[in-house]
């Protein structure tokens, strides 16, 4: 059994206390759980508010968006190419490293249902940053496993 001080998956940082570590984590998840639900429903502006400033995302498509402003046109370009009725995305086996009291790495599992049913499904990788207290997107690189062939989603 490893020393939970020191083992990575709790802090690469020894002088961060448990409780912060498991504060950070609920904090991460709540963040996630919010980028999905606002998502999903096309409240972008919340969305938006859940990256820090120089944040970066990267969806697979070649072109890496930095800054939240291009951030954001992922949303607003999606939402104008999609024809779903509803977007309901799952997450699932959500890994949270806290590297210090203000960076933290993540790895989870995505699932999109639509009105087809399955949509598609793939990873997230995340990095987290703590900024005036509250925890934020510094990066996002979305990988897509696989898709349904009847997806309402450009791919």
């Amino acid at each position: 059994m490893t020393d939970s001080k020191s083992s990575p998956a709790v802090s690469g940082d020894p002088t961060v206390a448990s409780s912060e570590v498991g504060a950070a984590r609920e904090a991460i998840r709540d963040l996630v759980a919010r980028y999905n639900a606002n998502g999903d429903t096309g409240r972008f502006a919340r969305v938006r508010e859940l990256f820090a400033v120089d944040a970066w995302m990267d969806i697979g498509d070649g072109t890496v968006r930095r800054g939240v402003d291009e951030i954001m046109t992922i949303f607003t370009g999606t939402a104008t190419k999609v024809t779903a009725d509803f977007v309901r995305h799952f997450t699932s086996t959500h890994q949270i490293d806290v590297q210090t009291s203000d960076r933290a790495v993540g790895r989870l599992y995505y699932a999109v249902l639509t009105q087809v049913g399955l949509d598609h499904w793939g990873r997230y990788v995340d990095e987290y940053a703590r900024i005036e207290g509250r925890w934020l997107f510094a990066s996002r690189t979305v990988s897509v496993d696989g898709w349904s062939s009847d997806s309402v989603f450009p791919h």
